[in-house]
């Protein structure tokens, strides 16, 4: 990766060693990387509010993350002038592709660097998973075919026999009984009580046009919750009813979070202008390095 200073390996996961810049934040390495804001925390346990210039984060790949120029994608073989000695040396098989056998211990970036072509080529070529892994003695073609060669081709699906349509009964079906409750209306059964799980994240959106109407949406400050180290998504509001799971969203970046309210925020001192405090958990869910920012929170009454 040009923006990259290296890259590590943990067990089949490839990890792209990026160092921070000024100004730079989670969301716009997940933005940069085409990943998720998760999973970069999910590999960086160590990292604590803001970036800081010249820290390294450890961001996964899980996708390919280089776009290839707009260009229409070519179809004939690189040059030979780009093949590099040792890869002109590899056999080829029966469809004149240069391929190489994986040996015990090698990574898909060491073949790479081996042989002169990149990580990203490779995956395209073989038809690899995003993140790169390759097995022992796995067959990797180095050098596609001159003239457009077929390389890795799938295997056709074998399609099943088709089967005769049933044709339909001729004979006209026999009335059925009238049933005198047909036009008696429907009781609408009550909704069954639910218990709130510890994670905010498991609520599902509303699903009844009703509870869309009846939802209360605010926007204003928020700020983290002082003092708070608790591994949960909580917060405090001035006007939800304690044990309410309210949606969250950052109006700069659009992240939300669901968090569960756990008590009343004065309208005193501070939190006067603050609509809610989050625990530092939803904070970093949000993605800001702001003490205080802008969102727009929404939750059934």
């Amino acid at each position: 990766m040009p923006d990259s200073i290296g890259v590590e390996y943990r067990g089949n996961k490839m990890l792209i060693k990026h160092l921070v810049t000024a100004g730079e934040t989670l969301y716009g390495l997940s933005r940069r990387y085409k990943v998720t804001v998760e999973s970069i925390v999910e590999a960086n346990p160590q990292l604590q509010g803001a970036l800081v210039k010249g820290q390294v984060v450890l961001v996964p790949r899980t996708r390919v993350v280089l776009t290839p120029a707009p260009a229409a994608r070519a179809t004939a073989a690189a040059p030979a002038t780009a093949i590099t000695p040792a890869a002109r040396a590899l056999p080829t098989d029966a469809r004149g592709n240069h391929v190489y056998t994986v040996k015990p211990g090698q990574t898909l970036f060491s073949i790479a660097q081996r042989f002169g072509v990149s990580t990203t080529d490779l995956i395209r070529l073989n038809r690899l998973p995003a993140s790169g892994t390759v097995n022992a003695n796995q067959l990797l073609v180095i050098v596609p075919a001159p003239a457009g060669g077929v390389v890795a081709a799938k295997p056709t699906p074998t399609r099943p026999a088709p089967v005769a349509p049933v044709p339909a009964a001729t004979t006209p079906a026999a009335p059925r009984p009238e049933d005198p409750d047909r036009n008696r209306p429907k009781e609408t059964p009550a909704p069954a009580e639910t218990t709130a799980t510890d994670d905010p994240e498991d609520e599902r959106a509303p699903e009844h046009a009703s509870e869309i109407v009846s939802r209360v949406r605010e926007s204003g400050l928020a700020a983290i919750i002082e003092g708070s180290t608790t591994e949960k998504y909580l917060a405090l509001h001035k006007t939800a009813p304690v044990g309410t799971i309210m949606q969250v969203r950052n109006i700069m970046n659009g992240q939300s979070v669901y968090v569960r309210v756990i008590g009343h925020l004065p309208d005193t001192g501070d939190n006067a202008n603050m609509l809610v405090r989050l625990s530092p958990r939803a904070v970093q869910r949000l993605v800001t390095p702001d003490q205080r920012f802008r969102v727009e929170t929404s939750y059934v009454p």
